[in-house]
Formats: structure tokens, sequence, C-alpha cells
């Protein structure tokens, strides 16, 4: 890539990430109470990424090969630990994140 098409990516990507962030302030005005169905999906959307994300991080995971899942199947008692103790999202992600990557680099 040139100069000149690295600042037209970067320049789009922070259009776009401040037209997402911007955008709901401008749609629904504070006098008004938010829609129902904004409600909802603010409340149904992360549950439901979160279970995509998972399937997405588990979906070639081999019980019959390499490591057999075990490394995945540790990082996810772990995340599942820290939510239950802390109930912390970010702190659950990292340590998951942090725990798989140790057990794929030191130990499997």
């Amino acid at each position: 890539m040139t100069v000149t098409q690295q600042i037209i990516t970067i320049a789009l990507c922070v259009l776009g990430t401040m037209a997402t962030r911007f955008l709901p302030f401008l749609v629904f005005s504070p006098d008004k109470p938010t829609p129902k169905y904004v409600q909802y999906l603010g409340k149904a959307l992360p549950a439901a990424i979160f279970g995509m994300l998972v399937v997405y991080c588990l979906k070639d995971v081999s019980l019959f090969n390499g490591s057999h899942g075990i490394p995945e199947a540790i990082a996810i008692a772990i995340v599942i630990t820290l939510h239950l103790w802390q109930r912390k999202m970010l702190l659950s992600i990292a340590g998951g994140t942090v725990c798989y990557m140790l057990l794929v680099q030191l130990v499997f």
C-alpha cells in the first residue's frame, strides 16, 4: 500500500468508528424514551455475540488430533471461573486468553 492508500484507509476506519459511536446520539433524542426494540437489542446482542465468538473459536478444535482440545477446555474453565468469581468481563476474557496462549506456547 502506498502512503496515500494507508492514510485513506486509516481515515475511513476513524470515520466509520466515529459514525457508529455518534449515530445513536443523533438518532435518539434525550427527550424521548428509547424504543423498546433498541432496549431489547441492547440486552440480547452481547450474549449472542459472545455465543457466536465461542462457536467461532471452537469450530476447528479436534478432539481426536493434536492436543485433543485440552488447552481450549482449560481456558474455558478459567474464563468461567474468573467470571463467576469477579464478574468482570475484561478480566475473564484477558485471563482466558493469557491462559490459552501460555498453554499453547509452553505446554502443548
